[in-house]
C-alpha cells in the first residue's frame, strides 16, 4: 500500500512539473521570436543610418558626371560621322547622274565613229540619242518648261525681247523660245528665255 501511494505522488509531481517546463519553454520561444523581429528593423535602420548622406550625394554626382561625359563623347562622334557623310555626299553625290548619262555618251562615240555619209541616217541616229537623253533626264525628275503658246509667267520664263504689233491675241504670250528652261522635281533650275508679244 505504501509503495502505491508513493508511486501516485511521484506521478502527480512529474505531471505537475511538465506543464511548468512546457509553459516556460513556450514563453522563451515566443520571447526569442519577438526579439528577432525587433532586431531586424533595428539592423535595417542601423544600416541606413551608417551611410553618410554626403557620400551618397558624391556617388550620385560622380555617376551623373560619367553619364554626361559619355553623352558628350557620343554626340561628338555623331557630329564627326555626319560631317564625313556630308563631305562624301558633296564629292560623290553626282555619281548616280553621271552613271545614268554614260550610256548616252557611248551612243555619241558610236555615232561619231560611224563613217556613214547618209545625212538622213545620221539625223535619225542623233534624234534617237536625243530622245534617250530626254528620257534619262525625266527619270531624274528633270522636265522641259513648255513655252508653245504659253502665257508669259515670270516663275518659269525670262523675257529677253518684247515683240510689238503681234495683235491682241498674242499680247502677253510667249512668241518664241530662245533657250529651253527646265524644272527638277517641280523646281525651276533654269528659266526659259523667251520673246513675248507686246
Amino acid at each position: 500500500m505504501m509503495k502505491k501511494e508513493e508511486d501516485i505522488k511521484q506521478d502527480v509531481n512529474m505531471s505537475a512539473e511538465e506543464p511548468e517546463n512546457t509553459a516556460s519553454e513556450h514563453a522563451q520561444t515566443e520571447q526569442g521570436t519577438v526579439n528577432e523581429t525587433e532586431k531586424e528593423p533595428k539592423e535595417e535602420g542601423a544600416g541606413k543610418e551608417e551611410k553618410d548622406p554626403m557620400e551618397a550625394l558624391k556617388e550620385e554626382n560622380s555617376k551623373l558626371k560619367e553619364q554626361l561625359l559619355r553623352t558628350i563623347a557620343e554626340f561628338d562622334n555623331f557630329r564627326k560621322r555626319t560631317n564625313k557623310e556630308k563631305a562624301e555626299l558633296l564629292l560623290n553625290g553626282g555619281r548616280k547622274t553621271v552613271t545614268s548619262i554614260l550610256p548616252i555618251l557611248d551612243d555619241f562615240e558610236r555615232a561619231l565613229s560611224d563613217k556613214s555619209e547618209d545625212a538622213v541616217a545620221i539625223k535619225k541616229g542623233m534624234q534617237m540619242i536625243f530622245n534617250k537623253f530626254v528620257k534619262t533626264l525625266e527619270s531624274m525628275g528633270v522636265k522641259k518648261i513648255e513655252t508653245d503658246e504659253a502665257d508669259f509667267n515670270t516663275d518659269f520664263h525670262e523675257a529677253i525681247a518684247m515683240v510689238p504689233g503681234m495683235g491682241d491675241d498674242k499680247k502677253g504670250k510667249v512668241i518664241d523660245c530662245v533657250q529651253t528652261g527646265y524644272t527638277m522635281n517641280d523646281q525651276v533650275i533654269r528659266h526659259a528665255k523667251v520673246a513675248v508679244g507686246q
